[in-house]
């Protein structure tokens, strides 16, 4: 039925995808302007709506630099508070959204701010914080602010190449803007992937001279946790009657991992960012383990009992690593 809505819905995306290429040809030729900021500023993006793990790759590169001042800037998707706001010990979910909200926790010595207005938003950290560096997540199609370096990530499953506009795709800003991208990431890669797949990869992605390419696969952490010390080992859940609980764009990836290493979960799915109701938590609250993803997690805590979430994070070949960390580094 969805595949079929989509379809019917394909007038609206040319529409949709004639002015996103109005808008970005309004700022190619300088009616709109792109400010820079003194403040190093590293964006991190995709073209798509969701699903190629941006907060992973924040997350990356905040342990990368752990030895500056960093500050991370989002727009805090979902929330329910306006304008600019930093993150305190005070500060809940609901105020700066759950991929804000989850890094805050995660990281407590760094500056995790939210605002719509990116530029008001940098303004303000420089006033206010100074950080060495600002990341700004899921900033690519944000074009009033020019960032000294620009990671664009799309899923091995889905290029941005490959995919259409929105709603009979999942494309929200145009193909040929991945030219204004420093560095390209494959991610959810096969661990195994061939270099014939690289090469037929890039072949497809026809990036210019200059842009990096690099690939990635997704690594999951072997243990569940529950926000303390708790931990259990994820093997151990196949003795378990196991609910796995997402709100997020594409849980496939992770679905596909738990039935790999031989666990039966029974699977709710729901829409990325969801905000789970009384009702819907009724309906899984009675297994023996709740699991879930980190971003959902932050949403779920606190109302359901026996929650666990798995970590996830971004894994490298030690030549892409390399390149990617010389990349970062040579910023600062």
């Amino acid at each position: 039925m969805q595949q079929l809505l989509r379809k019917i819905a394909f007038p609206f995306s040319l529409i949709y995808a004639l002015v996103i290429f109005l808008r970005n040809y309004l700022y190619n030729i300088g009616f709109y302007r792109s400010l820079s900021y003194p403040t190093v500023t590293i964006c991190v993006g995709n073209l798509s709506v969701g699903g190629t793990g941006k907060t992973p790759m924040i997350e990356y590169l905040i342990r990368l630099l752990d030895s500056h001042s960093i500050a991370v800037l989002s727009r805090g998707y979902k929330r329910k508070s306006k304008g600019f706001l930093i993150a305190e010990s005070k500060s809940s979910v609901e105020d700066i959204g759950d991929e804000p909200f989850q890094i805050h926790k995660k990281f407590p010595k760094i500056t995790v701010a939210v605002d719509a207005d990116r530029r008001n938003g940098i303004t303000q950290l420089e006033n206010l914080v100074k950080p060495d560096v600002v990341l700004l997540d899921d900033a690519f199609q944000h074009r009033k602010v020019k960032p000294t370096y620009s990671i664009l990530l799309t899923a091995y499953g889905n290029l941005y190449i490959d995919d259409w506009y929105l709603p009979t795709g999942n494309l929200r800003d145009s193909k040929s803007e991945a030219k204004r991208a420093h560095m390209v990431i494959v991610t959810k890669c096969p661990k195994l992937l061939s270099e014939d797949e690289r090469t037929a990869i890039s072949k497809k992605l026809k990036l210019l001279s200059g842009q990096k390419l690099l690939f990635s696969s997704l690594a999951y952490n072997e243990v569940v946790k529950n926000g303390s010390k708790d931990e259990i080992a994820l093997l151990s859940l196949k003795e378990k009657k196991v609910v796995l609980v997402t709100g997020i764009a594409s849980p496939k990836p992770l679905v596909s991992h738990l039935f790999d290493i031989g666990l039966q979960v029974t699977h709710f799915e729901y829409a990325d960012h969801h905000y789970f109701t009384e009702k819907e938590i009724q309906e899984f609250s009675g297994f023996e383990i709740i699991l879930t993803t980190e971003k959902d997690f932050v949403r779920l805590s606190g109302k359901v009992d026996n929650l666990y979430y798995l970590e996830v994070a971004h894994q490298f070949s030690k030549e892409d690593e390399m390149i990617l960390q010389k990349a970062i580094l040579d910023l600062i």
